[in-house]
């Protein structure tokens, strides 16, 4: 009996420029991937990107190169930014596992020095407010939920630190250091690169900066001492700051300013769920969200009362800038359901690693006031939060932005937009309304299953959410 023939092949990790070209060579030859690897060894893969990638624009050929980067002491804000792609794997420093109060926190460089210390003095409150407030909540809750006798010490203690991280954390602020691991293409990796270097945030800017020359260079951390090329020297080369996209907002900004009347000064809904019924009108909506501070249904109804010239009049200004290199803004992309939230920056932190979305915000300007946990009253500790959280804000709004944006505590509330299908929404609402995760997004996550039902209720009762006051604070 003949020997059945191999159909599956494993290849070891290559530098990403490298498995790129080895694998845009295997669909474009007839050859095994074993002969397309030899190829690739004695052949110049820089060139064969300079050519296809860079040159006719396959952009593909990018999405076969995988790199692992990680960042070490960059601020909150720098990493939410960092996250900020669509297809994007990783992970950041958990605020529900570390201990934050000792951590210290990144002063932005746009300030002086006047400005710096009215900016560290506050820093320096929220942080240690937060060490009282985690102090007390975990003995507040100590008392309340006894250890049960089939729970080991160390694993009460660990579920009971949690839940005072939980509320502690409305503490921190965007200006905190953090660390973020990534696993992303180098097609992403690239996109990433020139959005950060074209970035309103100078700490960004230089990331961007150090990310380019970090991939023209010798990995940091070898697995193996095979792995010495340059991690993605062609990509260093060309990632350039995204112009475009950076113009594009200016534009649009100028523009809302000269054709939009004020926003409502109603209370803002916490969430609101908006089902666009014209392609054209949410589009000129998502566009102008970003860079004014009203609400999305106000500015998709806008859109809808204006003339189909009027509505294509804010599409060109978005396009004007545009080159024949760069992508459309997210912003073109439509999405069956709109949630738009006022919510807290912790519960945006968590909720920002759902990718099967696409995420819009207004600018942290720490205007829609802030949020305290419950669980500060039994503890005796909510008049020290809502002084330090008050401290902080008026802090932040004496300070220029965008430097004054670091000192944003995460329980401000800010505007944040999710567009998403409903198989999305439907997942968002079922894993984040479970009893394990934070208070604050479980009743976000509530709020969502909430809203379709109301819409559509034979869609809203497949998803099988979990009400807030279902709770059990011992499981983790």
């Amino acid at each position: 009996m003949p020997e059945k023939p191999k159909r599956v092949f494993t290849v070891a990790p290559m530098p990403p420029e490298k498995c790129a070209y080895a694998l845009a060579r295997y669909s474009r030859s007839p050859d095994s991937i074993v002969e397309s690897l030899e190829w690739v060894r004695t052949h110049n893969s820089q060139s064969f990107l300079e050519h296809y990638y860079f040159q006719y624009g396959h952009a593909s050929i990018a999405d076969l190169g995988h790199a692992v980067l990680c960042f070490e002491g960059v601020s909150e804000l720098a990493a939410t930014e960092i996250e900020d792609e669509v297809l994007w794997d990783g992970q950041a420093k958990s605020s529900r596992y570390q201990d934050f109060s000792r951590s210290g926190f990144i002063t932005p460089a746009e300030f002086d020095s006047d400005r710096a210390a009215v900016y560290v003095a506050a820093g320096e409150k929220l942080l240690a407010a937060y060490a009282i407030v985690k102090a007390s909540v975990f003995e507040s809750l100590k008392e309340s939920l006894p250890r049960p006798e089939t729970m080991k010490p160390d694993a009460y203690e660990r579920n009971l630190t949690a839940r005072a991280f939980d509320v502690a954390r409305y503490l921190l602020f965007w200006g905190v250091p953090t660390n973020v691991g990534q696993v992303t293409s180098i097609r992403t990796l690239e996109k990433q690169i020139r959005r950060l270097r074209a970035s309103e945030y100078q700490e960004l800017r230089g990331l961007g900066s150090e990310i380019a020359e970090a991939c023209a260079q010798e990995p940091n951390c070898l697995w193996n001492d095979s792995a010495r090329e340059p991690l993605a020297p062609t990509l260093a080369r060309h990632a350039g700051p995204d112009e475009y996209r950076a113009r594009s907002r200016q534009d649009l900004r100028a523009w809302a300013i000269q054709n939009l009347p004020k926003p409502s000064t109603a209370a803002p809904e916490r969430v609101d769920l908006i089902r666009p019924a014209c392609t054209m009108s949410e589009i000129a909506a998502t566009l102008l969200y970003p860079v004014t501070d009203h609400p999305f249904r106000e500015l998709y109804h806008l859109a809808q009362e204006w003339t189909q010239a009027r509505r294509a009049e804010v599409l060109d200004v978005a396009l004007q800038s545009r080159d024949r290199r760069d992508d459309l803004l997210r912003e073109f992309r439509g999405g069956q359901y709109c949630f738009d939230m006022v919510i807290d920056i912790g519960a945006y932190r968590d909720l920002h690693r759902h990718r099967r979305c696409h995420q819009f915000r207004q600018e942290f300007s720490g205007k829609l006031g802030f949020d305290s946990p419950a669980a500060l009253i039994p503890a005796g500790v909510a008049p020290v939060f809502e002084a330090a959280m008050r401290e902080a804000l008026h802090a932040m709004h004496s300070l220029p932005a965008p430097g004054s944006h670091y000192l944003l505590p995460f329980g401000a509330r800010s505007r944040f937009l999710f567009k998403m299908d409903f198989a999305e929404a439907e997942y968002i609402s079922r894993v984040r309304s479970g009893v394990k995760g934070h208070f604050s997004y479980r009743e976000i996550a509530w709020l969502m299953k909430q809203k379709i039902e109301a819409v559509e209720p034979h869609l809203g009762r497949l998803i099988d959410a979990t009400p807030p006051w279902i709770e059990d604070p011992l499981k983790r």
